[in-house]
């Protein structure tokens, strides 16, 4: 089986300098190795297919072979992993689902060392009004307090 740290050494010798960060590294017992990363500009194609080579090269030195390897940028609909792909995504819409299990959708309006913040749409009830109206709220989270955020995709 191939060592999952031994290609995250790999990785991270390619990628340092380089503005892009290591999102997914998965090593299962079949040796199919999947490797995601992001930029905050966006992931070049080119680069991915560079890393890819160069991964390639460096297990076929050591004598490594029977294994699949997959080399590209996140999914668009997965979880946020890094603060980078917060901030990459600030000012967009985003899907949080809280550790109580609410979920929220909201445009993503900053990002800190600690925690993030989204504008949602609230109903509240207005004094002298029979119905309740939607309300712009700002709503922090700590990222620990959350399962997941992702991009969320409105179609």
């Amino acid at each position: 089986m191939i060592d999952k740290l031994q290609i995250q050494t790999l990785v991270a010798e390619k990628l340092q300098g380089t503005g892009y960060e290591l999102i997914t590294l998965k090593v299962n017992a079949q040796n199919e190795i999947l490797v995601e990363v992001d930029k905050m500009e966006g992931v070049d194609v080119d680069f991915c297919a560079a890393l890819n080579h160069y991964l390639v090269e460096q297990l076929d030195a050591q004598g490594i072979e029977d294994y699949a390897l997959e080399v590209g940028s996140v999914s668009l609909t997965a979880p946020f992993v890094t603060k980078m792909q917060y901030q990459k995504h600030l000012g967009h819409d985003v899907e949080v689902l809280a550790i109580d299990g609410k979920k929220y959708r909201g445009a993503l309006v900053s990002v800190d060392e600690d925690s993030f913040a989204i504008d949602t749409e609230v109903m509240v009830a207005v004094e002298g009004k029979k119905r309740k109206q939607k309300e712009i709220q700002t709503l922090t989270f700590a990222y620990n307090a959350v399962k997941y955020t992702k991009y969320d995709l409105k179609f």
